[in-house]
């Protein structure tokens, strides 16, 4: 690599000149088996749109394209490209999944939502036709099924039973 100092108009501008041909830049160096088994992956053929997404943005980080390449034929942002970059770099393939997110914790579990189910099929209070869903919320609080329900939390069970 040179440096070349040019002068335009009053100001120098330094500029980088590689010899011969441009270098190969090494965002990510992925190990033979590493490749090996990314190129398995790619060939079974059952994998989600982000594992297809994510194995061939390695392959081509691997074979030195810039992020700007990569970005357009992947359809990866160049701020995803260079986190996978760096957890291929902390974890290995690992990177290919997502991590497992706790979510929220479940608030209705399976008994309380078969007591909205045989709620449902008994017979209904007085001065009623029919059970509303948010009769059977306030019968389950009042019977002490659960603490609290909501009305939509019973359609929901309710409309998954059937």
């Amino acid at each position: 690599m040179y440096l070349v100092h040019r002068k335009i108009n009053r100001f120098t501008f330094c500029i980088f000149v590689q010899k011969y041909i441009k270098m190969k830049k090494e965002h990510v160096k992925l190990s033979p088996k590493h490749r090996e088994q990314l190129l398995g992956m790619l060939g079974k053929g059952s994998l989600t749109a982000r594992v297809y997404k994510r194995i061939n943005a390695l392959l081509a980080l691997d074979d030195g394209l810039p992020y700007t390449v990569v970005k357009k034929r992947v359809h990866l942002s160049r701020v995803s490209l260079t986190k996978l970059a760096k957890k291929y770099k902390l974890s290995g393939l690992g990177c290919l999944y997502d991590n497992a997110r706790s979510g929220r914790p479940i608030k209705i579990d399976a008994k309380q939502r078969d007591q909205v189910t045989l709620l449902a099929c008994e017979e209904t209070p007085d001065g009623h036709s029919h059970w509303s869903t948010r009769l059977l919320a306030d019968k389950m609080v009042e019977l002490g099924h659960c603490e609290d329900i909501s009305h939509t939390s019973v359609h929901n069970i309710l409309k998954k039973k059937t």
